[in-house]
C-alpha cells in the first residue's frame, strides 16, 4: 500500500508556478526523499501533503484519502517535524511532549510512558526538565522529533530535518530516522543534503524548478546517470584524456570524469595532472540531470 499518492500535483501563487506536475509515491514502511535545493518546490510539497496548502491541480491521496478529505482518525497516525523550531520555550523538555500529547486526547499514563521511552530514545532524558531555549540546536531537532512521535505515528514526515546542524548533530538524528525505519515507519523527508539522503533513503525523488527530475535508489540513479568513479581534473586537460570519448561534464575550473572502470582514465592522464579520484554520488547525479550543483 502507499501511504502517498501524488499524481500531477500543482501549486501556483498568482503567476508563479512552484510545483509543477509532480508525481511520486511513498510505499509503507519506506524511506523515501525529496531532493533538492532550496526553492525546488519540496517543502510547498510537503504543505500540500500536509493540507496547509491546497492543490492547484492534480491528485493527491494520504492513507488511500484524498488530501482535503483527510480527517482525524488519519490525522492521527502522522507525526509532523516542520522544518522551522516551534517548541515552547517557557516549557521544559518533558512539558512540550507531554502538553503535546494532550491535543490527541491520549491518556495521561501513556503520554508519560510515551515521553520517558521517547527521551531516552532521543537521547534527552537528562535534559528533560531544562527549558527549550536552554537547549543547543541539534537538542532541539531531537525534541521537534520526539514531539512528532508522541501518538506512535505509523508515518512520519520531516522537512529538512537536519538543516543547520553541525555534523555530529546530525549523525545523531540519521542514527535515530534508521532505527524508527526499523521499526516499519513511513518515512518522508526533503533535503538538500546528499549524503543524508544518500543514507537514509530507499527511494530518492529528485526535484529541481517544481518538477521532478528522476527518481529510484541511489544506487539505480548513480548507475543510471553516472559511472561507478569520478575523476575530477584539473584544466588544462591532457590531451589524450581531452580527445576521448568517455563520459564527462565540464564543471569551469575543472572536468568530472565518469567511469566504471578506473585505468580507463588513469591511462590518459600523463604525469603532470592534476586530479582527484573519488566514487559517484548523487551529487554528481543532481548535476547531470541540472547542469548545476545541489546546493547553489
Amino acid at each position: 500500500m502507499a501511504v502517498i499518492e501524488a499524481q500531477n500535483i500543482q501549486k501556483s501563487f498568482g503567476e508563479f508556478k512552484a510545483v509543477k506536475g509532480v508525481d511520486f509515491q511513498v510505499p509503507e514502511g519506506t524511506c523515501v526523499g525529496l531532493l533538492g535545493p532550496n526553492g525546488a518546490g519540496k517543502t510547498t510539497t510537503m504543505r500540500m501533503i500536509m493540507g496547509l496548502s491546497a492543490l492547484t491541480a492534480g491528485s493527491l491521496k494520504v492513507f488511500g484519502v484524498p488530501v482535503d478529505k483527510v480527517g482525524r482518525s488519519e490525522k492521527m497516525r502522522i507525526g509532523l517535524v516542520p522544518q522551522e523550531d516551534n517548541l515552547d520555550p517557557d516549557l521544559s523538555v518533558r512539558q512540550n511532549l507531554e502538553i503535546y500529547g494532550s491535543y490527541f486526547g491520549l491518556e495521561k499514563s501513556y503520554i508519560k510512558e510515551r515521553a520517558d521511552s521517547l527521551l531516552d530514545f532521543m537521547q534527552l532524558s537528562e535534559k528533560e526538565d531544562n527549558r527549550v531555549n536552554h537547549l543547543s540546536g541539534g537538542m532541539k531537532r531531537r525534541l521537534i522529533i520526539a514531539r512528532a512521535l508522541i501518538a506512535d505515528p505509523e508515518f512520519v514526515i520531516l522537512d529538512e530535518p537536519t538543516t543547520g546542524l553541525d555534523p555530529q548533530a546530525r549523525v545523531l538524528i540519521w542514527k535515530s530516522l534508521l532505527k524508527l525505519k526499523e521499526q516499519g515507519k513511513t518515512l518522508l523527508l526533503t533535503t538538500h543534503y546528499m549524503d543524508e539522503a544518500q543514507r537514509l533513503c530507499d527511494n530518492i525523488v529528485i526535484v529541481d524548478g517544481g518538477k521532478v527530475l528522476d527518481e529510484g535508489s541511489p544506487k539505480e540513479l548513480i548507475s543510471k546517470h553516472v559511472k561507478n568513479n569520478v575523476f575530477e581534473v584539473q584544466k588544462p586537460i591532457p590531451a589524450d584524456l581531452e580527445k576521448s570519448d568517455i563520459d564527462h561534464e565540464d564543471i569551469g575550473d575543472s572536468v568530472l570524469y565518469y567511469v566504471n572502470d578506473p585505468e580507463k582514465v588513469q591511462g590518459l592522464l600523463g604525469k603532470n595532472a592534476t586530479y582527484m579520484q573519488r566514487v559517484s554520488n548523487l551529487e554528481d547525479v543532481f548535476l547531470r540531470l541540472t547542469g548545476h550543483k545541489l546546493r547553489e
